[in-house]
């Protein structure tokens, strides 16, 4: 896609799952990836490989990639992550806030340090990489790309998960006012929304032929989404090609956004 060769990516919590297909997007485009990883360094270096095996397999060879570990909760390492990147990379261009957890469990039994923990990876943290970001994007009077990797959840209620459409529901507006504040100073700020996506972190269901089709009964193009699929459009958002485009939350959810309880009228007519 244009504008995308040569740039710097940070993609956070990029060591599995959508964050490490969209490294490895980034790869295939050109681009220098800082590839982010909280716990697992084997699961990063993972992504390491396969990402110049991508890279390989359409002769983009050149491009610098590094792993960096940062606990995107805590500010000193989101600090010394943005730092790391601009200095191993030579700058940033595009930051890409991936990283999210989520704790399953009945509202009322959720403590008060689940609720904060769910939101400071999700929210705080996706708050602190755009600023750290948006800090060297003004220093260096140069235009940014900023993407929030959100949820269909941050507009569909998710019972028992309520940290964690509350933590999408604040990136959306987190989106929204970053890209409004800066749309002035060249820097835009995208989301993407997806929605059920086959993932390692979603095996429970998709390995289960009964509890797959119950989930993808609900999704109007029949078929779960694949990580790839949520790749290529975060890579579009951040080309030359989007360039008029901020401050949207993207949904790439089958129509799962759709309401597809009413595919048939069943309201009153």
């Amino acid at each position: 896609m244009q504008g995308i060769r040569g740039k710097n990516v940070l993609i956070t919590g990029s060591s599995s799952g959508i964050g490490q297909s969209i490294a490895i997007r980034f790869a295939q485009e050109g681009a220098n990836v800082a590839i982010n990883f909280r716990t697992s360094a084997a699961e990063a270096e993972m992504t390491h490989e396969q990402m110049h095996a991508a890279m390989d397999q359409v002769n983009q060879h050149g491009g610098v990639h590094i792993l960096i570990q940062a606990d995107v909760s805590k500010e000193d390492d989101v600090i010394r992550m943005i730092e790391t990147t601009i200095k191993e990379l030579g700058g940033l261009d595009i930051l890409i806030n991936n990283a999210g957890i989520q704790t399953p469990i009945d509202s009322h039994e959720m403590t008060t340090a689940s609720f904060d923990r769910v939101i400071g990876v999700n929210l705080r943290g996706a708050f602190m990489c755009a600023r750290e970001s948006i800090k060297h994007f003004l220093a260096q009077n140069k235009p940014g790309v900023i993407i929030n990797v959100s949820s269909v959840h941050q507009v569909i209620p998710k019972p028992r998960f309520l940290s964690y459409s509350v933590s999408k529901g604040g990136m959306q507006n987190l989106t929204r006012t970053l890209a409004l504040e800066y749309a002035g100073r060249g820097i835009r700020v995208n989301g993407i929304g997806p929605g059920a996506t086959i993932t390692p972190i979603n095996r429970a269901w998709i390995d289960d032929p009964e509890k797959r089709a119950m989930v993808e009964s609900h999704i109007p193009m029949g078929r779960a989404g694949t990580a790839e699929e949520m790749a290529a459009v975060t890579v579009f958002l951040c080309s030359d090609e989007a360039a008029y485009i901020t401050g949207q939350t993207l949904f790439v959810d089958g129509g799962l956004t759709l309401y597809p309880d009413f595919r048939t009228a069943w309201s009153s007519e």
